[in-house]
């Protein structure tokens, strides 16, 4: 019945605008190609030949395709070794990959070394050198919610003959389970054919019902079982089979070849209907997705005088989109990063979603945070939040002890944003038992400072971690004042006392003034001595002769000490020394001191991991980054410190310098995979990573525009700061509640213009500025008398408006 359906389908396809009626035998025939289609109407980025042998993605929620740009699919990743390539459908992956290849009167050669790459924000296409007059292009996307991947050849005879061919095109299946898979009964079995014919490819796993699909829109000449053009011999469980097709192309025109590979997860007649829709509507299945990219370009538009930042400000919102994973049954969420980490991490979302949800991307905010907190319920029910979910729902990691607090700040600022008290009052009490657990069962001396690892994974810092006491200190100051907005004043007054007592810990214990740092974590002499041999050990492998001097000397210190006292130690120097200042935690004075120091541990990437691996060459290394024989993070640079520090400079009006750690972030843009940063920068481990983000947005627009929306009371406070080298700024369509909001920012030489328009005006929006700074303040053309009010011993000036459209103007006094 269900070869019935295919081969007697008669479809009414509507191709980009097109209406085009056909019935017959074979699959629906394709008005084409869509990469003119694309090319008409987005900027595509052309990748650096030099990485030609790297990764790409081509994106979907439910599908998604990963291979080089040279159009080959190498064996890639760790999580599953040399698995995390080829076409994945979670919890399933469907092909290794796919060979194709030419033969002619003349020769035969396999489509193994495309010339050229380009990227764009929803496709992307390898362009192949001509040989004997015939250059080809590969085109492909995945259509929105749809298990399949259309692939598109076309061919251009580039002569003034008529060329004969023939094209083979091969499927390498492995249909398997994802990473954590045997944990909830998903075992591998061989592939094998359940239907090799003229039309199309049809292969299953023998024992579960796993199936993926491949075929054209025309007939083949024959089936193949092998392609001796090209030499591809993936490892693993899967089969390979083939079609043939025989072409002849008059002079000096093209021809398409469209292929649809479709999956499923659940049965045999899910994957036919996917292969048959979307042959018949891939042409408005592109479009659709084209809209809808054009509407997340839209939401928080950036306009600024860096064009390349502009840019990577704006594909980073698109790259976001690339790491949506939609898991029937499991959930929609936001992906950490490919191709390793396409499943749901609490830690990644946590920083990533602060931003996500300032550019507009409400709808997946609220459904990975449903989906974190589903599961966290699952593997503990304490409130403690999870660290890594795989798409079949296994939980690898129950939760880093970082990751609870930090749950708490996300919920906070997505409320600020959105106003919205039933999603403040569902949240509101796994935070409070989470915060009781973070204290009850991890606070083993009782001091206030939950023991366990945070974010830096260095084997043996699972104490007193600095980390751990900021966000712990920050969450209990949100903490409060969720506590309030829900009329809980008394919890509200616990809390906040909790971290202010927090708070002076982190700038007493943690702070060591020898060093202008806060430290990386709190312990006794005893321990911390412990760790300081092993941060010896690691100097000295990695040649670091200073840092094994500074860390001897530590030692040598600590020794001598008659003190048994717990106390701050800095030993690794890893970035997350710096969180006292992206939470806004660190005294005024030691955050100055402290970020002047951080600037040390850098390249012009950015941050290091681990401070203590810099060397003297930092400064000027701004060449690939060449990682150890086996996967890690020893001696990188990435994009979360980097993107933490820029957060850590605008907390205390540092734009200036912010900015640089922003343009330093975003010079590994397009270095590697055009339009991505990769997760180390500039071009190691995962080649997109949806915690970029955070370091783009949260410090451009909460800092540099100064947004600090509070929705919930229909307000919108502004505060400027935005850098010298950013004489005018705009940040279009935000949306806060149901307001939409846009700002623009103009300096002319002692005169500062700020426009807003909303298109509700009941949100008032609070203007402040620090005291003394400006004057002769003007709203819409009228002089307004500004208020005066001291904020956490700052004074400040204050003025408010409530108008559709506010014109402020101020002359700068110093």
């Amino acid at each position: 019945m269900i070869q019935q359906k295919l081969l007697r389908y008669c479809i009414v396809p509507l191709i980009l605008g097109q209406l085009c009626i056909a019935c017959t035998a074979d699959p629906p025939v394709h008005q084409g190609p869509l990469i003119k289609f694309v090319r008409s109407h987005d900027n595509g980025i052309a990748g650096d030949v030099n990485f030609i042998n790297t990764p790409f993605v081509t994106a979907g929620d439910r599908v998604y395709m990963v291979g080089h740009q040279n159009g080959w699919f190498p064996e890639i990743g760790w999580h599953v070794a040399g698995e995390m390539g080829g076409i994945w459908n979670h919890p399933i992956k469907l092909l290794d990959g796919f060979t194709a290849s030419l033969q002619t009167n003349q020769s035969s050669y396999c489509l193994d070394s495309a010339a050229l790459f380009i990227n764009y924000p929803y496709a992307n296409v390898h362009v192949y050198p001509s040989r004997e007059g015939i250059r080809i292009e590969r085109f492909q996307f995945v259509p929105d919610g749809k298990e399949a991947v259309v692939v598109e050849y076309t061919f251009h005879n580039e002569t003034d003959e008529s060329i004969d061919f023939q094209f083979a095109f091969m499927v390498f299946t492995e249909l398997m389970p994802v990473w954590l898979g045997e944990r909830t009964g998903m075992i591998d079995s061989e592939d094998e054919w359940i239907e090799k014919n003229k039309k199309y490819l049809l292969a299953k796993d023998r024992k579960n019902d796993w199936y993926v699909i491949a075929g054209a829109n025309r007939s083949a000449a024959d089936t193949l079982d092998t392609c001796p053009d090209c030499k591809y011999a993936p490892e693993g469980m899967g089969t390979q089979g083939g079609l043939q097709y025989s072409f002849n192309i008059e002079p000096n025109q093209s021809e398409v070849l469209h292929f649809v590979i479709a999956g499923s997860a659940a049965s045999q007649e899910e994957v036919m209907e996917t292969f048959l829709d979307v042959h018949k509507n891939s042409g408005q299945y592109l479009l659709e997705k084209a809209r809808r990219y054009k509407r997340i370009a839209n939401k928080a538009r950036l306009t600024v005088p860096d064009s390349t930042l502009q840019k990577a400000f704006e594909w980073t919102k698109y790259n976001v989109d690339w790491l949506i994973r939609d898991v029937p049954g499991q959930g929609r969420g936001l992906g950490a990063g490919l191709p390793d980490y396409p499943w749901w991490f609490g830690a990644d979302n946590e920083y990533a979603l602060q931003a996500a949800i300032a550019i507009g991307q409400k709808d997946l905010v609220y459904s990975t945070i449903e989906l974190l907190y589903n599961y966290s319920e699952q593997a503990s029910g304490n409130g403690r939040v999870v660290h890594e979910v795989s798409t079949n729902g296994a939980v690898f990691n129950p939760g880093n002890i970082n990751e609870t607090p930090q749950f708490a700040t996300l919920i906070w600022k997505v409320f600020c944003w959105t106003g919205d008290l039933d999603f403040l009052k569902k949240y509101y009490p796994f935070i409070k038992k989470g915060l009781s657990w973070l204290l009850e069962e991890n606070d083993i001396d009782g001091n206030l400072l939950p023991e366990g690892y945070g974010m830096i994974e260095i084997h043996g810092l699972d104490g007193e971690m600095i980390d751990v006491a900021s966000y712990t200190s920050q969450a209990f100051y949100l903490a409060a004042e969720m506590a309030s907005v829900l009329e809980e004043h008394e919890q509200s007054a616990v809390y906040l006392k909790k971290a202010d007592q927090i708070r002076e810990i982190i700038n007493t214990t943690y702070w060591v003034d020898d060093f202008d740092s806060y430290a990386d974590f709190v312990s006794e002499p005893e321990k911390a001595v412990q760790l300081m041999d092993s941060a010896i050990q690691r100097a000295r492998y990695l040649d670091k002769p200073w840092a094994v001097e500074e860390i001897t000397n530590t030692k040598t210190q600590t020794l001598a000490s008659n003190d048994p006292d717990k106390r701050g130690f800095v030993l690794y120097r890893n970035w997350a020394v710096n969180t006292p200042m992206e939470t806004g935690i660190a005294d005024q004075d030691k955050a100055l001191r402290a970020l002047e120091t951080a600037r040390n541990y850098t390249n012009p990437f950015g941050v290091f991991v681990t401070g203590i691996d810099r060397d003297e060459s930092a400064g000027s290394d701004d060449g690939s980054f060449e990682g150890t024989k086996e996967f890690s993070y020893i001696g990188a640079v990435m994009t979360l410190p980097t993107g933490v520090q820029a957060v850590a400079e605008s907390q205390y009006g540092r734009s200036d310098q912010a900015l640089e750690y922003i343009q330093k972030m975003v010079r590994s843009f397009s270095f590697a995979l055009p339009g991505s940063m990769y997760e180390v920068s500039p071009d190691y481990g995962m080649m997109t990573q949806a915690w970029n983000l955070y370091g783009l947005a949260v410090p451009i627009i909460e800092h540099f525009f100064g947004l600090k929306p509070r929705a919930h009371l229909r307000e919108i406070h502004i505060s400027p700061s935005m850098p010298e080298a950013w004489p005018h700024a705009n940040i279009e369509n935000l949306l806060i509640g149901e307001n939409e909001v846009s700002v623009s920012y103009k300096r002319k030489e002692k005169q500062i213009e700020i426009q807003v328009l909303q298109n509700q005006e009941d949100y008032t929006i609070h203007f402040d500025f620090p005291e003394g700074k400006y004057g002769n303040y003007h709203v819409n053309g009228k002089k307004i008398k500004v208020q005066h009010e001291d904020v956490n011993g700052s004074a400040r000036e204050f003025l408010r408006s409530s108008e559709s459209k506010i014109s402020l103007t101020m002359d700068i006094l110093n």
